[in-house]
């Protein structure tokens, strides 16, 4: 543990990566979309929060790790078809996401001469997940799974240190048990399963404040 210690105290005593780290918090709201509902109705969003620390390579260029939580639900209570109707399926479970993601600002909006002070965005990368305490049958899925994170945003720097975001987040899932329901035996008319051929989603949406350490002059015009 001496070595891998040592060459983490040295990365973050280094001037030029205290300049370019970048700490924030969000709030906003998951939502899913998948056997049991189409699209991402406003009135399905359930309440998360984000935290995450971002390492700006340059004004165009972000690295950025993540840890979100919140609660994520569906239901046949508006069916999209006669089947849902009959099944009448439910689901809410507390949902847990840790991300790692590459960030594109279209806008020099830090640079000094940019003469913008926003900019928009986009990402993508990639995620792991884990679900509980919620009432679908999971057994015999992982407790964790991966994801491909995409979307983008819009982030206006109010000062040399503070900068607020926009977030649209999509994750496209690999397996098709976030709502317990998937292929199953169409011989037993329970209608208790879903299409194994459509994939589960689901997204985050929220609004976040950062803070940029500067261990050197910061180079930015704000004034």
């Amino acid at each position: 543990m001496r070595y891998p210690t040592i060459i983490l105290f040295i990365i973050l005593s280094n001037p030029l990566f205290a300049q370019f780290s970048e700490f924030g918090i969000g709030v906003g709201g998951f939502n899913y979309a998948g056997d049991l509902m189409r699209g991402y109705p406003i009135t399905n969003v359930k309440p998360g929060i984000l935290g995450y620390y971002k390492m700006n390579l340059d004004n165009i260029f972000s690295v950025r790790v993540s840890l979100a939580g919140g609660l994520i639900s569906g239901s046949d209570k508006n069916p999209i078809d006669p089947f849902a109707a009959i099944r009448q399926g439910s689901f809410q479970s507390t949902i847990i996401e840790a991300a790692g993601l590459l960030e594109y600002n279209f806008l020099d909006y830090k640079g000094k001469k940019g003469g913008v002070r926003w900019s928009p965005y986009m990402f993508v990368g990639l995620s792991g997940f884990t679900l509980f305490g919620g009432d679908q049958d999971l057994s015999n899925s992982s407790i964790v799974q991966l994801a491909l994170p995409f979307g983008g945003g819009f982030k206006y720097v109010v000062s040399k240190n503070i900068t607020l975001g926009l977030e649209i987040g999509i994750r496209k899932l690999f397996f098709d048990q976030l709502d317990g329901f998937s292929d199953g035996d169409i011989t037993n008319k329970n209608y208790q399963y879903g299409n194994k051929y459509d994939k589960d989603w689901f997204n985050f949406v929220g609004f976040s404040v950062s803070y940029t350490i500067w261990d050197i002059p910061c180079p930015y015009d704000f004034y």
